[in-house]
Protein backbone atom coordinates (compact mmCIF):
# COMPACT_ATOMS: atom_id res chain seq x y z
CA UNK A 1 0.00 0.00 0.00
CA UNK A 2 1.35 3.33 -0.93
CA UNK A 3 1.99 6.29 1.55
CA UNK A 4 -1.06 8.20 -0.22
CA UNK A 5 -3.52 5.22 0.81
CA UNK A 6 -2.23 5.28 4.62
CA UNK A 7 -2.74 8.65 4.52
CA UNK A 8 -6.14 8.04 2.98
CA UNK A 9 -7.05 6.04 5.50
CA UNK A 10 -5.75 7.81 8.50
CA UNK A 11 -7.21 11.23 6.81
CA UNK A 12 -10.51 9.29 6.58
CA UNK A 13 -10.52 7.83 10.56
CA UNK A 14 -9.99 11.46 11.64
CA UNK A 15 -12.40 13.33 9.67
CA UNK A 16 -14.91 10.53 10.68
CA UNK A 17 -13.79 11.06 14.14
CA UNK A 18 -14.08 14.72 14.43
CA UNK A 19 -17.68 14.13 12.99
CA UNK A 20 -19.02 12.52 15.59
CA UNK A 21 -16.67 14.21 18.53
CA UNK A 22 -17.95 17.80 17.07
CA UNK A 23 -21.78 16.42 17.23
CA UNK A 24 -20.86 15.34 20.66
CA UNK A 25 -19.89 18.79 21.27
CA UNK A 26 -22.72 20.35 19.75
CA UNK A 27 -25.26 18.67 22.06
CA UNK A 28 -23.29 19.10 25.27
CA UNK A 29 -23.55 23.29 23.70
CA UNK A 30 -27.30 22.77 23.57
CA UNK A 31 -27.48 21.73 27.05
CA UNK A 32 -25.33 24.07 28.16
CA UNK A 33 -27.69 26.50 26.27
CA UNK A 34 -25.02 27.87 24.26
CA UNK A 35 -27.25 27.50 20.81
CA UNK A 36 -24.30 28.97 18.40
CA UNK A 37 -21.81 27.56 19.76
CA UNK A 38 -23.37 24.23 18.93
CA UNK A 39 -24.78 25.48 15.38
CA UNK A 40 -21.46 26.28 14.85
CA UNK A 41 -19.93 22.03 15.59
CA UNK A 42 -22.53 20.83 13.68
CA UNK A 43 -21.18 23.05 10.52
CA UNK A 44 -17.84 22.07 11.18
CA UNK A 45 -19.09 18.30 11.82
CA UNK A 46 -20.91 18.44 8.10
CA UNK A 47 -17.49 19.94 6.57
CA UNK A 48 -15.74 17.11 8.32
CA UNK A 49 -18.41 14.85 6.80
CA UNK A 50 -17.37 15.82 3.01
CA UNK A 51 -14.51 15.50 3.58
CA UNK A 52 -14.44 12.07 4.97
CA UNK A 53 -16.63 11.10 2.13
CA UNK A 54 -14.48 12.31 -0.28
CA UNK A 55 -11.40 10.26 1.74
CA UNK A 56 -13.74 7.01 1.45
CA UNK A 57 -14.82 7.91 -2.63
CA UNK A 58 -11.04 8.36 -3.52
CA UNK A 59 -9.99 5.39 -1.42
CA UNK A 60 -12.24 3.62 -3.84
CA UNK A 61 -14.30 2.04 -0.67
CA UNK A 62 -18.14 3.02 -2.26
CA UNK A 63 -18.78 0.18 -4.72
CA UNK A 64 -21.97 -1.14 -5.76
CA UNK A 65 -25.06 -1.36 -3.38
CA UNK A 66 -24.56 -5.10 -3.40
CA UNK A 67 -20.64 -4.76 -2.22
CA UNK A 68 -21.52 -1.96 -0.06
CA UNK A 69 -24.31 -4.36 1.71
CA UNK A 70 -21.72 -7.23 1.98
CA UNK A 71 -19.06 -4.95 3.09
CA UNK A 72 -21.29 -4.02 6.00
CA UNK A 73 -22.29 -7.42 7.06
CA UNK A 74 -19.03 -8.44 7.14
CA UNK A 75 -17.91 -5.38 9.18
CA UNK A 76 -20.98 -5.84 11.99
CA UNK A 77 -19.95 -9.38 12.06
CA UNK A 78 -16.27 -8.75 12.89
CA UNK A 79 -16.91 -6.02 15.11
CA UNK A 80 -19.79 -8.34 17.08
CA UNK A 81 -17.50 -11.70 16.57
CA UNK A 82 -14.37 -10.67 17.95
CA UNK A 83 -13.88 -7.61 18.34
CA UNK A 84 -16.54 -6.52 20.70
CA UNK A 85 -15.88 -9.64 22.84
CA UNK A 86 -12.41 -8.79 23.70
CA UNK A 87 -13.09 -5.13 24.38
CA UNK A 88 -15.65 -5.91 26.74
CA UNK A 89 -13.79 -8.67 28.37
CA UNK A 90 -10.73 -6.67 28.98
CA UNK A 91 -12.95 -3.53 30.39
CA UNK A 92 -14.64 -6.18 33.01
CA UNK A 93 -11.42 -7.44 34.00
CA UNK A 94 -10.06 -3.64 34.21
CA UNK A 95 -13.19 -3.27 35.93
CA UNK A 96 -14.26 -0.37 34.18
CA UNK A 97 -18.31 -0.93 34.13
CA UNK A 98 -19.12 2.21 32.27
CA UNK A 99 -17.05 0.73 29.23
CA UNK A 100 -17.97 -2.38 29.60
CA UNK A 101 -21.79 -1.37 29.51
CA UNK A 102 -20.79 0.83 26.24
CA UNK A 103 -19.19 -2.38 24.57
CA UNK A 104 -21.66 -4.67 25.75
CA UNK A 105 -24.48 -3.11 23.86
CA UNK A 106 -22.85 -2.20 20.93
CA UNK A 107 -21.97 -5.82 20.54
CA UNK A 108 -25.25 -6.82 20.96
CA UNK A 109 -26.94 -3.95 18.13
CA UNK A 110 -24.24 -4.89 15.82
CA UNK A 111 -25.38 -8.26 15.73
CA UNK A 112 -29.13 -6.71 15.04
CA UNK A 113 -27.83 -4.44 12.06
CA UNK A 114 -25.57 -7.97 10.55
CA UNK A 115 -28.91 -9.12 10.33
CA UNK A 116 -30.66 -6.21 8.56
CA UNK A 117 -27.87 -6.09 6.23
CA UNK A 118 -27.96 -9.61 5.64
CA UNK A 119 -31.93 -9.34 4.82
CA UNK A 120 -30.92 -6.35 2.71
CA UNK A 121 -28.44 -8.45 0.83
CA UNK A 122 -30.81 -10.95 0.41
CA UNK A 123 -33.27 -8.80 -1.42
CA UNK A 124 -30.94 -7.83 -3.85
CA UNK A 125 -30.30 -10.92 -4.50
CA UNK A 126 -33.70 -11.66 -6.00
CA UNK A 127 -33.20 -7.90 -7.63
CA UNK A 128 -35.77 -5.87 -5.65
CA UNK A 129 -35.60 -3.40 -2.83
CA UNK A 130 -36.35 -4.06 0.80
CA UNK A 131 -39.86 -3.57 1.86
CA UNK A 132 -40.72 0.44 2.69
CA UNK A 133 -41.16 0.07 6.55
CA UNK A 134 -39.89 2.77 9.03
CA UNK A 135 -36.85 2.40 11.25
CA UNK A 136 -36.35 3.29 14.88
CA UNK A 137 -33.07 3.83 16.67
CA UNK A 138 -32.99 3.61 20.42
CA UNK A 139 -31.18 6.82 21.74
CA UNK A 140 -29.27 5.09 24.66
CA UNK A 141 -27.52 1.90 22.81
CA UNK A 142 -28.51 2.18 19.15
CA UNK A 143 -30.87 -0.84 18.94
CA UNK A 144 -32.56 -0.24 15.44
CA UNK A 145 -35.54 -2.23 14.95
CA UNK A 146 -38.30 -2.22 12.07
CA UNK A 147 -42.08 -0.81 11.85
CA UNK A 148 -42.52 0.51 14.93
CA UNK A 149 -40.47 1.04 18.37
CA UNK A 150 -41.17 -0.83 21.09
CA UNK A 151 -42.45 -0.13 24.28
CA UNK A 152 -38.73 -0.94 26.33
CA UNK A 153 -35.33 -1.30 24.40
CA UNK A 154 -35.07 -5.23 24.38
CA UNK A 155 -31.13 -4.25 24.79
CA UNK A 156 -30.66 -1.17 27.17
CA UNK A 157 -34.17 -1.30 28.91
CA UNK A 158 -34.96 2.43 27.95
CA UNK A 159 -38.27 3.33 27.36
CA UNK A 160 -40.10 3.94 23.94
CA UNK A 161 -39.49 7.56 23.64
CA UNK A 162 -35.90 7.06 23.77
CA UNK A 163 -36.50 5.87 20.14
CA UNK A 164 -36.51 7.72 17.14
CA UNK A 165 -37.63 7.35 13.78
CA UNK A 166 -34.49 7.74 10.57
CA UNK A 167 -36.34 9.84 7.70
Amino acid sequence: MSRTSENLEDAFAGESQANRRYLAFARKATRDGFAQVARLFRAAAEAETIHALNHLRIMGEVKSTSDNLVAAVSGETFEFKKMYPKYLDLARQEGKQQAAWSFDVANKVEQVHASLFSKAVEALRNNRDLAEIDYYVCGVCGHTVEDTAPEKCPICGAPKAKFSQVA
